[in-house]
C-alpha cells in the first residue's frame, strides 16, 4: 500500500486504480465489529435493510414483527465502543404500523426525506421520514414479497412489485395508482430490480423458475427469459426450456455498473448473467443453500477489482468473487438463519440482518489478516493482489 501511495503522490499511477485496490484490500479482511453494536429494537426476525446513498449515515431495517426501524450509523459519542441508536421506529403501537411481516425497506434514491416499505399484509407504503407517517398506501390483492425503486431513473417514478400473483405491478408515485403491470410469469414474483444502469429496464424472478428482463416502455414488456442453457437444449420440453434454474428464485442483484446480473434458487446454485446479451456466464459459484421460501437478499460490492458478492447462506454470509466464482471467506456471527445484508460503499462495511434478532456491523480489520493469503490464491496472483492491476470498467470511462 504504501507503494501505491508513493507511485500516486509522484503521478506514475492513476487514483481510480488505488481508489479500487484500497476498497478491495479493506473487503478482504472484513470481520465481526466487537466495538459497534446496533440497537436491538426488533422482537423477531429481520428480513430487510437498506443505507441510504446521499450520506451513507441511515440505514433502515424491516422485520417480522411489523417493525421498521432508522437507524443511526455514525459514531456521535466518538468512544471506541458505541451503539448505533435507532433515532425513529415504527413499533407496534404505531397508528399506521404494518400488521404483519415487513418484507422490504427502501430509501427514496434521492434524498432522505422518503421511504417505502412492503409487507405480507398486502400494502406498499411510502413514508414521510419528518412525520413517519405514510404519504400514500397501495394496495394489492396477493401476499407483497418484494418490491423496488429505480436508483437512476429521472424521467418515471415507478415502483415495481412482486406478489403472490403473476404479475408484476407497477406503481407510480406522481400518480399514485398502478399505472399497469406486466404479465409473463406463471407463479408468484418473488423478487423484482431495476437496472443501475438503463432506467426503463426492469428484472423479475419467479417461483416458475424464470427471471425476466422487461423494457416497460414496449407494448410487450418483456425483452428477454433468461436460460441456464444459452439456448442448446432448445429441444426440451416447454417446462424446461428457458429457466434460470431448477427450482423457485427468490434472488436477484445487479452489479453496480448494471452490466451483469446475479441470481440465486432454490436448487442451491447462483448464476451470473450478461444483462445485455442474456447470455449464462457458466461461472460456478458451487452450492448455495438456500431453502427461502422468500426472497433472499444479497448485495455487491461497488469500486472493487474484483466485485464480491455477500450471500445468506443458512447462519453466515459468503463471500464470493463475483467473476471467477471463488468462495473468499465465510463471515460467522449470527446465531441463526442471516436473511439480508446491506454494503456501505464509503466506508467498505457490511450490516447483516438475521432471525436471531440481531443486526450485526463487519468492518475492515485494522491489522494484517490472514485473508491477504488466500486472497492471494484465490485471485490468482502470486506477487500482489488483483487489486493493482488495471481494471476497468464503462462507469470510469464515461464522462
Amino acid at each position: 500500500m504504501l507503494a501505491s501511495l508513493w507511485a500516486r503522490q509522484t503521478g506514475l499511477d492513476d487514483p481510480v486504480r488505488l481508489r479500487r485496490a484500497e476498497a478491495t484490500r479493506r473487503v478482504l479482511r472484513l470481520e465481526l465489529n466487537k466495538d459497534r453494536d446496533v440497537e436491538r429494537i426488533h422482537k423477531s426476525g429481520i428480513n430487510s435493510l437498506d443505507i441510504e446513498t446521499v450520506e451513507g449515515r441511515y440505514m433502515l431495517s424491516g422485520g417480522s414483527d411489523g417493525v421498521i426501524v432508522i437507524h443511526d450509523l455514525e459514531n456521535l459519542s466518538r468512544e471506541p465502543h458505541y451503539i448505533c441508536k435507532a433515532i425513529h421506529f415504527v413499533g407496534r403501537s404505531h397508528p399506521y404500523v404494518h400488521r404483519f411481516s415487513v418484507e422490504t425497506v427502501q430509501w427514496y434514491p434521492h434524498d432522505t426525506g422518503m421511504f417505502t416499505s412492503s409487507s405480507f399484509d398486502k400494502t406498499l407504503k411510502i413514508w414521510d421520514t419528518n412525520v413517519l407517517q405514510p404519504a400514500d398506501t397501495f394496495n394489492f390483492e396477493g401476499t407483497v414479497y418484494s418490491h423496488h425503486m429505480s436508483p437512476v431513473a429521472t424521467k418515471h417514478t415507478l415502483i415495481a412489485v412482486g406478489t403472490k400473483n403473476p404479475e408484476v405491478q407497477l406503481c407510480d408515485l406522481k400518480s399514485g395508482s398502478c399505472s399497469h403491470i406486466l404479465q409473463g410469469h406463471k407463479q408468484e414474483v418473488l423478487a423484482v430490480s431495476w437496472s443501475p444502469r438503463h432506467e426503463y429496464v426492469l428484472a423479475t424472478a419467479s417461483a416458475d423458475s424464470r427471471v425476466k428482463l422487461w423494457d416497460v416502455r414496449r407494448a410487450s414488456g418483456c425483452l428477454s427469459t433468461l436460460d441456464q442453457h444459452n439456448g442448446e437444449k432448445s429441444q426440451a420440453s416447454s417446462e424446461a426450456a428457458n429457466t434460470a434454474h431448477d427450482g423457485r428464485v427468490n434472488g436477484l442483484c445487479y452489479t453496480s455498473d448494471g452490466l451483469y446480473l446475479l441470481t440465486i434458487g432454490t436448487d442451491h446454485r447462483m448464476r451470473l448473467w450478461n444483462s445485455s446479451t442474456g447470455e449464462n456466464t457458466l461461472v460456478n459459484y458451487g452450492k448455495i443453500r438456500n431453502e427461502s421460501r422468500k426472497a433472499v437478499k444479497c448485495t455487491i460490492s461497488n469500486g472493487c477489482n474484483p466485485e464480491f458478492a455477500f450471500v445468506p447462506c443458512a447462519s453466515t454470509i459468503a463471500v464470493y468473487a463475483v467473476f471467477t466464482g471463488e468462495l473468499i471467506t465465510v463471515l460467522r456471527g449470527h446465531y441463526s438463519t442471516v436473511s439480508c445484508c446491506a454494503y456501505q460503499c464509503n466506508f467498505q462495511e457490511i450490516y447483516s440482518g438475521s432471525k436471531d434478532c440481531n443486526i450485526l456491523a463487519w468492518i475492515p480489520a485494522s491489522q494484517e489478516s490472514p485473508l491477504d493469503d488466500i486472497s492471494a490464491k484465490s485471485l490468482g496472483h502470486q506477487n500482489s493482489s488483483t487489486a493493482y492491476e488495471e481494471a476497468w470498467s464503462s462507469s470510469d470511462s464515461e464522462d
